[in-house]
């Protein structure tokens, strides 16, 4: 059966869709379906530690097993993402028997619904067909998105690099020749290590998009903002280096190599980091084993969490009379630990803003130790959760019963605690 797709665009808020695979294709798919409000069914055997976040916030229902036809039951439609083409067509025939429209990654032919390669802008939605060629749809989608942003007023050119290494010219990233000057050695690719921002898809620097539509491969961390890797080309390896705190996690040296070898094979390299590469983000490390290997890389800030989450939940770090300073410290080391680097007791006689990251389990150990030392435990305080995206959750308190009041409403990683007078600033 032929002829031209009709395009549509689904309501899904509230509406069933199931997913079946939980490997690096669904990994893209799943975010955009639940910005949609989607209530998505996941069924794999095993998943992502991207996906297995999404499934621990309660954003999503995860059946740890195969695929069965009865899992279609109420649902509007399904993405089959999964690679083994018998199990797809099984998948595929089950949607059929229920006219349920069924997207299939490993056959487009063999689907009755293709996703669009999309792009957002504001409360504007484009979304391309590019007549079954997932190239031309990203190549007319990338047009469309330089256009709006250009007619916003946002620069649309190349700006230089932020940061550079192994003696690239900014913006210009060389190919040096590893051990001297060897030009018949073979091409090297490049890295970037990219910040995406904390949340909000459209936070990512008008570079960094940009440098990740040029990516052939991206190794994303879990807080990387999902739809952006829903607009990535459909040839593009993901590689999820997701680090959930406190659970499964793949080893620094492991993302060191993959970024080194993909690199080395003459690859275009992002490494895709959620708020700031060098804010707590161990950018660092990673941008000097690249450079050990001879691998050029560049270096693209972003909109760090630490700034922006307060400001979305109307938090400012810093306000005329009120503070004129604010320090930001990691909070995933206990204050008693022999591990730790931060002097609280030194901060808590600070008078300007505190914002703590990754200190949501250890909260109550922090907010004991200021208080301890010194810091009035009526000091006004708030944690927000997820900050900047649909989900974001916000609560104001005190340094002395924050940590209870974080029990209490069941907030969860990942959340920013801000203590400081700033808390109230702007309140009217």
């Amino acid at each position: 059966m032929s002829g031209s797709p009709y395009p549509l665009g689904l309501r899904l808020a509230g509406r069933r869709v199931v997913v079946v695979g939980g490997g690096a294709v669904a990994t893209r798919r799943v975010p955009a379906l639940l910005d949609a409000g989607a209530d998505v069914l996941l069924v794999a055997p095993e998943l992502t530690p991207a996906l297995r976040a999404h499934v621990d916030a309660g954003r999503l229902r995860w059946e740890p097993r195969r695929f069965v036809p009865d899992d279609l039951d109420g649902a509007w439609l399904v993405q089959v993402a999964v690679d083994d083409r018998v199990a797809a067509a099984a998948v595929s025939a089950a949607a059929a028997e229920r006219r349920i429209f069924c997207v299939r990654a490993d056959d487009r032919a063999a689907a009755t619904a293709w996703t669009p390669a999309v792009t957002r802008h504001g409360p504007v939605t484009v979304a391309v067909l590019g007549g079954g060629d997932p190239r031309r749809a990203m190549s007319v989608r990338d047009a469309v998105r330089e256009l709006l942003a250009a007619r916003a007023g946002q620069p649309t050119g190349e700006p230089a690099a932020a940061g550079t290494a192994s003696g690239a010219e900014p913006g210009r990233p060389s190919v040096p020749a590893p051990g001297g000057s060897d030009t018949g050695a073979a091409p090297v690719g490049r890295v970037a290590l990219v910040g995406a921002g904390p949340g909000d898809p459209e936070l990512i620097t008008v570079r960094g998009w940009r440098l990740l539509t040029e990516a052939e491969v991206v190794v994303a961390d879990r807080l990387v903002p999902g739809l952006l890797l829903d607009e990535l080309r459909p040839d593009v390896e993901l590689v999820d280096a997701s680090k959930i705190p406190y659970g499964p996690s793949r080893a620094q040296e492991e993302i060191n190599r993959i970024l080194v070898d993909r690199a080395r094979a003459g690859k275009v390299v992002v490494r895709l980091k959620g708020g700031d590469p060098y804010v707590f983000g161990r950018g660092g490390e990673e941008l000097l084993a690249c450079a050990e290997a001879g691998v050029p890389v560049t270096v693209v800030p972003g909109v760090t969490s630490a700034i922006s989450v307060p400001a979305a939940a109307g938090v400012p770090v810093t306000h005329r009379a009120v503070a004129h300073e604010f320090t930001v410290v990691s909070g995933h080391v206990a204050p008693d630990s022999p591990a730790s680097l931060v002097r609280w007791e030194s901060l808590a006689g600070l008078r300007g803003t505190l914002v703590i990251l990754m200190g949501l389990k250890n909260l109550a150990a922090i907010s004991a130790t200021l208080v301890a030392h010194g810091r009035p435990a009526e000091t006004p305080a708030a944690v927000i959760q997820e900050g900047t995206t649909t989900a974001q959750r916000t609560i104001r308190s005190t340094l002395g019963t924050v940590a209870a009041d974080v029990g209490a409403a069941g907030l969860r990683p990942p959340a920013i605690v801000v203590i400081g007078d700033v808390v109230g600033a702007l309140d009217t």
